[in-house]
């Protein structure tokens, strides 16, 4: 593979890695919505995750690779949560973002068989 496609392949997962990164740093994310906020912060995980996981798989080119690698970094998400002050590590995060993986995998699927 050329430098220039690796690149094109891997920039944007690891321009994606940092948001995800830059957002789980942000000690409050609340809108002050209630319940509302719960099921709008949860949306965001599958999306974020999603994303990720369509930019994984056009990487990779290979599903089972990308979402055990989203995943992975779901993990590692929620671990580096556990040490911003203001919010928690939570398995059911992982979970959500695990779905979102699978989500983000299956539409890139979709998207590239056309």
């Amino acid at each position: 593979m050329s430098a220039s496609r690796a690149l094109r392949l891997w920039a944007p997962v690891v321009a994606w890695a940092a948001v995800i990164f830059a957002l789980s740093s942000v000690s409050d994310l609340g809108t002050g919505l209630g319940t509302w906020d719960l099921v709008l912060r949860k949306l965001a995980h599958a999306a974020e995750f999603a994303l990720f996981g369509a930019l994984l798989l056009r990487a990779l080119g290979r599903p089972w690779l990308a979402f055990a690698l989203g995943v992975a970094y779901a993990v590692s998400d929620e671990l580096h949560q556990h040490f911003v002050p203001g919010r928690v590590g939570s398995p059911l995060d992982v979970g959500i973002d695990a779905v979102g993986v699978v989500l983000g995998i299956l539409a890139w699927r979709r998207y590239a068989s056309r």
